[in-house]
C-alpha cells in the first residue's frame, strides 16, 4: 500500500493508482543516467506523448520534473510557506546599527568575552549561509522533484542571500577585519570542525552525475537534508542565535539582536519545511527509512550536538552573564532531543529541561510546527515585527 501524506495530520492509507505506478516506471528511469538526470531535473526533451499532469503524477523524488508545472497543487503545505516567507519580507539595511556601532567602539562597552563571542558568531554564520546556499541550489533544488517545494526553494535561496548580506552588513558597520570573519570556517577549528562535518555528510551530491533513484542513493539524498535542515539550521545556529538575543536582552548589540530576529523567523520556517519534506519522502518510499538509517540519523544528531557544544567553548570560554558552555550543551541535548521527536525517532539524550526558558519566547520555539499539526505558522511582516 501507498502511504499518502496529504497533509499534515492526515495519513491515508490507499492502494497506488495506475498514475503512481507509471510514475515509479517512468522511461526517462530506463534511459542512461543522464538523460534520466535530465529528466528529473526538468531539463530533458519534451514528452511530446504525455498526458496532462495529475496530482497523483506528483512525487518528492524520482519523478519527471518536466516543466515544473505548479497546478494542481499536491502538497499545499510547502506553497504556504512560499507564501509566509514572501510575507516576512525584510532587508538587513531598514535595522539601525548606531547605537551598535557606538557601543562597540567604547572601550567599555563590551567585554573581552562578548568581543569574542560576536566575533566568533559572525564568522560561523557568514560561512554557513553560503554553505546552505550552495547545497539548495546545487543540490537539493536538482534532486527534489516536486514543483511547490522548488517554489519554496527558491524563496529560501533568496532569504539565504539576505542572511549573508546580513553579515556584510554588520562587518562593515562595526569595522571589523573583514579577512578574519571571513575567513574563521577554515582558521577557526571549531568552526571548521562543522563545516568539514557538513561537507562529508553531502560529499556524494557533489557528484555533478549524481541522481537519486536507487536506495543507497535516495538515502544519500535524505542524509543530505538532515544535514542541512535538521543539523546545520535546527540546531548548529541556535547557540549563536542565543548568545547573540542574550545579548540583546541586556540592551546590548540591539541592531544585531533585531537582525538575528528576523533571520531566526526566516530560519524557524526553513527548518519546517526541511522536516517536512524529510517527513513526506519517507512516507511515500518507506523502504528508506530503515532501523539502520534511523540509527545513523541519531547517531549524526548526537555527533552535531557534541561538535556545537565544542563550538561553545571556544566561543565562551569563559562565558558571560547568564550563559556559559555548559548551559548551551544542555539546551542543544534539548534541541537534538526536540529534532528526533520531529522526525518520529529516539531520543539521543536523556530527558533535558531547556536551560533557557526566555528563549522559547524570543526564538518562536513554541510556534515550531510539528509534523502532524494542520495549523500554518503565522508571522508578523518583516517590518512590523516587535522588538522586545
Amino acid at each position: 500500500m501507498n502511504l499518502e501524506y496529504k497533509n499534515m495530520n492526515t495519513l491515508d492509507w490507499s492502494e497506488p493508482t495506475a498514475a503512481d505506478v507509471s510514475r515509479r516506471l517512468h522511461p526517462a528511469f530506463d534511459k542512461t543516467p543522464k538523460s534520466a538526470i535530465a529528466d528529473a531535473t526538468g531539463l530533458g526533451t519534451i514528452n511530446r506523448s504525455g498526458g496532462r499532469v495529475r496530482v497523483d503524477d506528483k512525487a518528492m523524488i524520482n519523478c519527471r520534473a518536466d516543466v515544473n508545472q505548479l497546478l494542481p497543487l499536491k502538497y499545499r503545505w510547502a506553497w504556504e510557506k512560499y507564501l509566509s516567507g514572501c510575507n516576512n519580507h525584510w532587508m538587513p539595511t531598514e535595522v539601525s546599527m548606531q547605537a551598535d556601532i557606538a557601543l562597540w567602539k567604547s572601550k567599555d562597552g563590551l567585554t573581552d568575552d562578548e568581543r569574542r563571542a560576536v566575533k566568533r558568531n559572525l564568522g560561523f554564520f557568514a560561512a554557513s549561509e553560503s554553505l546552505v546556499a550552495n547545497n539548495i541550489v546545487l543540490a537539493i533544488y536538482r534532486h527534489l522533484t516536486n514543483p511547490e517545494c522548488r517554489q519554496y526553494l527558491l524563496r529560501q535561496a533568496f532569504e539565504e542571500a539576505v542572511h549573508t548580506h546580513t553579515f556584510q552588513y554588520i562587518v562593515e558597520s562595526l569595522g571589523l577585519d573583514e579577512g578574519e570573519l571571513f575567513n574563521m570556517y577554515r582558521e577557526v577549528p571549531s568552526i571548521t570542525d562543522k563545516a568539514a562535518w557538513a561537507l562529508k555528510h553531502t560529499q556524494n551530491l557533489d557528484d555533478p552525475g549524481f541522481s537519486t533513484g536507487t536506495p543507497d542513493k535516495d538515502r544519500a539524498f535524505l542524509r543530505d537534508l538532515v544535514a542541512f535542515y535538521v543539523v546545520f539550521e535546527g540546531m548548529w545556529f541556535y547557540t549563536g542565535f542565543a548568545q547573540i538575543l542574550s545579548l540583546g536582552r541586556r540592551n546590548k548589540m540591539v541592531g544585531i539582536a533585531e537582525q538575528y530576529q528576523y533571520i531566526l523567523r526566516d530560519e524557524s520556517i526553513h527548518l519546517n519545511f526541511g522536516i517536512d519534506v524529510i517527513n513526506q519522502i519517507r512516507v511515500e518510499n518507506p523502504h528508506l527509512w530503515s532501523a539502520a538509517f534511523q540509527d545513523e540519523i541519531r547517531q549524526m544528531l548526537r555527533e552535531a550536538a557534541e561538535l556545537e557544544s565544542a563550538y561553545a567553548k571556544d566561543t565562551m570560554p569563559r562565558g558571560f552573564l547568564g550563559l556559559n558552555a555548559g548551559l548551551c550543551e544542555t539546551y542543544m541535548h534539548f534541541i537534538a532531543n526536540r529534532r528526533c521527536a520531529q522526525l518520529g525517532l529516539a531520543p539521543v539524550f536523556a530527558e533535558t529541561e531547556n536551560p533557557f526558558p526566555w528563549m522559547s519566547e524570543a526564538m518562536d520555539l513554541k510556534k515550531e510546527k510539528n509534523f502532524f499539526e494542520t495549523r500554518v505558522i503565522e508571522y508578523q511582516n518583516g517590518g512590523a515585527l516587535a522588538w522586545d
